[in-house]
């Protein structure tokens, strides 16, 4: 392998080439300088100089620089599976030690949407804090898609469908969409044997949705339909949707979690209960980092089993 020279036999120059087998290591993975730093979040211009520092201490060429790309050299390329091996059992210690630390305690800071926030979200909470009583929770509820990588926020909970993000996720549960009307549109849902027959029926359009006035509707056999409805009323919150619907203003569609409670206790009308529309995730979203606090973990292994006791509990028959 490789022999270092003097300097970097000493203990501080073994200990920067330790660290410097990050950098070295990240710039293989991705292929770039720019994609390294980040990666690591730091600058270009440090892990550009870090491993040209580590080639000068041990003589030799461990990348080829392209305009293109950066490769390892065969040399490099040894010395990269040697490195990644070292650095993956260093997380996984790290990981082994963060199982065991204690409690968990402190300030959680999360986000979540308004409307799974107050059905969901904040019941988990208040169990949460009573679980862990060394733990307080700051929570920002918004339908608005906020930033965790540039505020103070620990965990996100996301409910749709998840866009290409750099970010950590995990899939806590899911969750059905389901067209429903108020018993005082009863006469008119009654009339709607298909999707094309929504046509004719006032409509409450979610606007925080991208497609709120276009929906797909399958059958277990395979059959697919999509329909263009006509919007009546246009709100921006789904608690809003659907106290028009309670009101008799028209139909629309919305997540189990807000409605399946109202539908079971007759207070609304599921309609077209054998067209399916598309169901979504519901998703814990980490900033980019290899470690989580154990608040973190703690509240999310807990959110994940009152998910899924809740899709268990409001589980409809199609």
């Amino acid at each position: 392998m490789l022999k270092a020279n003097n300097q970097a036999e000493t203990g501080l120059g073994a200990l920067g080439n330790l660290r410097r087998l990050t950098y070295f290591v990240s710039v293989v993975e991705t292929g770039s300088f720019t994609a390294a730093a980040e990666r690591l979040g730091i600058t270009k211009a440090v892990v550009s100089q870090q491993v040209a520092r580590l080639e000068r201490e041990f003589r030799t060429s461990l990348l080829v620089r392209t305009t293109r790309k950066v490769q390892p050299t065969e040399v490099g390329q040894a010395f990269y599976l040697r490195c990644a091996l070292i650095l993956r059992e260093a997380e996984h210690a790290f990981d082994d030690l963060a199982e065991t630390s204690s409690e968990p305690s402190g300030m959680l800071r999360l986000t979540a949407p308004f409307d799974y926030g107050v059905g969901v979200v904040v019941p988990a909470i208040a169990a949460f804090t009573q679980r862990y009583p060394a733990c307080k929770v700051d929570a920002i509820l918004s339908d608005q898609t906020l930033d965790i990588m540039s505020g103070n926020i620990e965990l996100a909970i996301r409910v749709g469908w998840l866009a290409e993000t750099s970010l950590q996720a995990r899939k806590i549960g899911t969750f059905r969409q389901l067209l429903v009307a108020s018993p005082r549109m009863a006469r008119e849902s009654a009339r709607v044997n298909h999707p094309e027959d929504l046509a004719s029926l006032p409509f409450i359009a979610n606007t925080a949705l991208r497609e709120h006035l276009r929906w797909s509707f399958s059958l277990d056999g395979g059959e697919r339909h999509t329909v263009n409805v006509h919007a009546s009323i246009f709100l921006d919150a789904t608690l809003a949707v659907r106290e028009a619907v309670f009101q008799g203003a028209g139909l629309s569609v919305l997540p189990d979690y807000a409605v399946a409670e109202d539908v079971a206790a007759g207070r609304l009308i599921h309609v077209l209960p054998q067209w399916h529309l598309p169901s979504g995730g519901i998703h814990a979203v980490f900033p980019a980092a290899r470690f989580r606090p154990a608040k973190v973990r703690a509240f999310v292994d807990l959110l994940a089993d009152r998910e899924q006791q809740r899709q268990a509990a409001t589980d409809l028959p199609a």
